[in-house]
C-alpha cells in the first residue's frame, strides 16, 4: 500500500524547531505540538508519525513538550497564567493535585483490625 508521499523535509524540520522558539509570533500562548502542526500545515498525527520515523523530529516533539511545561510552570507560578488552566494544563505533563485524608471515627482514628491470610487450594 503506498501512501501520500511525506511532507517531511529539511525546510519543515528547521521550521519546526523556529516554532519552538518563536512560538508567541503566532500568536500562541504556550508552544504545542498542535500549534505547531497549524503552522506546518499538517495535522498533529502526522507530526507523530515523522517522530517515529525521523530521531531528529522526535527530538524536535520533545522539546515542544518540555519548552510547553516549562512555560505552563513558570507562568503558573508567577501569576502570568490563570492557575487552574495551568494546573490542568500540568496534568499533561505528569502533575497532581494531592492531598492526604486522615480518616476518622467520632475523632478517634478507625482501628484496622483486619488481617489477609493466603488461602491454598489443592
Amino acid at each position: 500500500m503506498v501512501g501520500r508521499p511525506t511532507k517531511y523535509n529539511k525546510e519543515m524540520q528547521e521550521a519546526a524547531d523556529a516554532y519552538i522558539k518563536n512560538y508567541a509570533e503566532h500568536a500562541h500562548a504556550i508552544p504545542s505540538v498542535v500549534g505547531m502542526a497549524m503552522v506546518l500545515g499538517v495535522v498533529a498525527s502526522t507530526l507523530d508519525l515523522w517522530g517515529e520515523k525521523h530521531p531528529e523530529f522526535s527530538g524536535t516533539l520533545e522539546a515542544c513538550k518540555d519548552s510547553q511545561h516549562f512555560k505552563l510552570m513558570n507562568c503558573g507560578l508567577t501569576g502570568e497564567f490563570n492557575s487552574t488552566i495551568a494546573k490542568l494544563a500540568l496534568a499533561n505533563h505528569g502533575h497532581s493535585e494531592k492531598s492526604q485524608t486522615d480518616i476518622t471515627s467520632g475523632g478517634e482514628k478507625i482501628k484496622n483490625d483486619w488481617h489477609i491470610h493466603p488461602v491454598t487450594t489443592k
